[in-house]
């Protein structure tokens, strides 16, 4: 099943609640939360403080990811906070297999994200300890950025191995994602697809998520 992650990075801090409220009325099941550091990337955003809050009032699954240094560090933190998906860089992990037991002891789902420029290769041996991989189409720390055209060609690695090795990991995408490139997004392999600035910055959230259902279901019909 294909699955929509808003990514509150692009939504309106001021009428948060609203927003989500928005999404929960259209059934969209995860909610993306982008937490920079300054550090790993070049911007700041949110931290424990706003998935408490999120935490209060929604019960959608609480996709977070950890774009921060050290991310170890911040696990059990982010876990008491209500993360239900904690997603971590490949990149930023001094020992990958070790932090991806500290997700799960804290009965978590565990996601790894890779970077445009890391290669999958680097991922091949952990994909059965995780839940999700998570593939970077733009650089990491701002939105608004285009998709990145290698992006397809990893997606489509990561599935094929997935595929051959009866794996039952997702395959998130993030960055750069619209109308126009969703449709080979999704036949290269994608599942959880994470939409910012088209959902949040659209005219109507609920239009914008019911397009989205549109094309999710017009592929899954395909199958």
């Amino acid at each position: 099943m294909i699955k929509l992650s808003p990514s509150i990075l692009a939504a309106d801090f001021s009428r948060l609640g609203e927003e989500i409220k928005s999404l929960e009325k259209e059934k969209v099941p995860y909610l993306h939360v982008d937490v920079m550091d300054g550090h790993f990337v070049p911007n700041i955003s949110v931290g424990t403080p706003v998935v408490e809050c999120i935490r209060k009032f929604t019960d959608m699954i609480l996709d977070v990811h950890l774009m921060i240094e050290n991310p170890e560090k911040f696990i059990g933190v982010f876990a008491e906070a209500g993360a239900d998906i904690i997603n971590v860089h490949f990149e930023a992990s001094e020992n990958i297999s070790n932090t991806i037991k500290l997700i799960k002891s804290y009965n978590k789902k565990a996601a790894v994200t890779l970077k445009p420029k890391t290669p999958f290769s680097c991922v091949k041996d952990i994909l059965p300890e995780i839940d999700m991989l998570l593939i970077m189409c733009v650089e990491p720390g701002f939105g608004g950025q285009e998709l990145i055209e290698s992006s397809y060609k990893k997606i489509k690695e990561a599935y094929n191995f997935i595929e051959s090795n009866q794996l039952k990991t997702d395959i998130e995408v993030d960055g750069g994602i619209n109308f126009e490139n969703i449709g080979k997004i999704i036949e290269c392999g994608a599942n959880v697809i994470v939409a910012g600035t088209s959902v949040f910055g659209a005219e109507n959230i609920s239009l914008a998520v019911e397009k989205f259902n549109c094309i999710f279901n017009e592929y899954e019909v395909k199958k």
